[in-house]
């Protein structure tokens, strides 16, 4: 912030000399969710008056502030239009759902519900982080089993290749102490070998697929970019979750499904990277109790829409 004074001297010096001092600051008052800044520009007058182009004004008072502070648009609420976009999502009665998303383009996000839910093989996208992770740290390249393991568990969900790789990065303990790192506050490990019990959050899981596709993440360009294409070779039968929201094939993704031996209702999840007109989003859909896996992936896949339907409606 600077201050401007001008001084000028009237003549001939017949009278006393009539001082003008002017102050004109621009202030940033404050910003919006969407990027829109208030500026305030403000004139005063030490003697006489004085407008905010230091040019004298004979009619306005003294004690006259002049200000300028052009109206913003107003924010948009995505949480609010979310909310209302998922009033059309049917859920079955005892079903639950969590929906969290993420601009990758102006960085607005919203999340629907706050429940935590059981991963099932969505944790494989945080299990090969963390190895990634721990492989930056020891400064070494992942070896070509794990190579192996982690294409066989990411695009065609291989449940043994999980397990390995869930016992070479510290099962619960080395997941949660990457996780920290990544920023996931509500994720927790599942006891033993039950990788698939892990527990979560829709707004965890988008902070880890930040971590995967974004750019400020502890994992490095490479790493990114590995696991990014991994995510982009589904195998075809797994084409379905927040791939449906997608209006071509630019998506990647990681889908999770799990009947529960206790009371056969499945629990069925999808994060992923889609591209909607030419918008990025991150979109992580969370849900448990469904009947049927076929309704689960219903449920996963209007979910998924109807939250992408909330930005592009407002978008302008």
């Amino acid at each position: 912030m600077e201050s401007h004074r001008a001084h000028r001297r009237a003549r001939p010096p017949r009278r006393r000399p009539l001082l003008y001092t002017v102050l004109a600051t621009a202030v940033i008052v404050g910003g919006t969710a969407a990027g829109t800044a208030y500026v305030k520009a403000q004139a005063h007058a030490d003697a006489g008056t004085v407008s905010s182009s230091a040019t004298p004004s004979a009619s306005a008072p003294a004690s006259e502030e002049a200000s300028v502070e052009p109206a913003a648009a107003p924010s948009v609420d995505r949480k609010a239009l979310l909310a209302k976009a998922m009033k059309s999502v049917t859920v079955e009665d005892g079903a639950d759902v969590s929906v969290a998303v993420l601009d990758l383009d102006s960085a607005d996000s919203a999340s629907y519900g706050d429940g935590t839910f059981d991963t099932a093989s969505i944790v494989k996208v945080d299990i090969l982080a963390t190895l990634l992770l721990q492989a930056q740290d020891a400064n070494r390249q992942l070896t070509a089993q794990e190579k192996t393991y982690a294409t066989a568990m990411i695009e065609n969900s291989d449940n043994t290749s999980a397990s390995a790789l869930w016992a070479a990065i510290g099962r619960a303990d080395g997941l949660g102490s990457a996780n920290q790192r990544f920023g996931l506050e509500g994720t927790e490990g599942g006891d033993g070998e039950l990788w698939g019990l892990t527990q979560t959050t829709a707004a965890d899981q988008l902070a880890l697929l930040q971590q995967v596709f974004g750019d400020d993440s502890e994992l490095s360009e490479a790493s990114r970019t590995y696991l990014q294409g991994l995510m982009g070779e589904i195998a075809t039968d797994q084409h379905w979750g927040v791939s449906a929201a997608a209006d071509g094939s630019k998506w990647a993704l990681k889908n999770g499904w799990l009947a529960r031996s206790t009371t056969g209702l499945w629990d069925i999840n999808s994060i992923g990277r889609v591209t909607v007109n030419g918008h990025a989003y991150l979109v992580a859909v969370l849900s448990n109790g469904n009947t049927t896996k076929a309704k689960g992936v219903s449920l996963v896949e209007a979910a998924a829409q109807a939250a992408l339907s909330a930005f592009e409606d407002s978008a302008g």
